[in-house]
């Protein structure tokens, strides 16, 4: 009977370690920090844009507001007409960073709206970005 005993106060015992040390690692984790990106603006409206002028361009800024750095994982659309290009070097915390988005309008006349979206070691992990506006086709635009 005392074996018993002995043995049921020993896994108690190890029942309330391991309590402890993984109740001990989740505050290690939450102190290391976690980065947290957090862009200025999420939407670009380019508006009316000529079809012959070419790709147009802007900018998404960001700042790491998190406590550790920022890693941009990957940056992509969703056709071969939006090109992002994203920083490839970790952000500090409390640095900034931009992203930039391009988008060829040729051949694809009338109104548009492109995502991009950025994946990121972050809290939220993936953010949208949109960019849209509307192709005026090069044959209007002669006129």
């Amino acid at each position: 009977m005392k074996t018993i005993i002995k043995a049921i106060i020993a896994v108690a015992i190890a029942c309330v370690a391991t309590v402890a040390v993984a109740s001990n690692k989740d505050k290690n984790n939450d102190a290391e920090g976690k980065p947290e990106i957090l862009f200025t603006k999420s939407n670009h409206d380019f508006g009316f844009i000529r079809e012959e002028k070419g790709p147009v361009t802007c900018v998404f800024e960001f700042e790491n507001v998190g406590t550790a750095p920022l890693i941009i994982v990957s940056a992509s659309a969703q056709c071969g007409c939006t090109r992002p290009e994203y920083p490839q070097k970790p952000i500090k915390p409390g640095k900034t960073g931009k992203i930039k988005v391009i988008y060829n309008p040729a051949g694809r006349p009338g109104p548009f709206r492109k995502k991009v979206l950025v994946k990121t070691n972050g809290k939220k992990g993936r953010y949208s970005l949109y960019v849209e506006g509307s192709v005026i086709p090069a044959s209007e635009s002669k006129n």
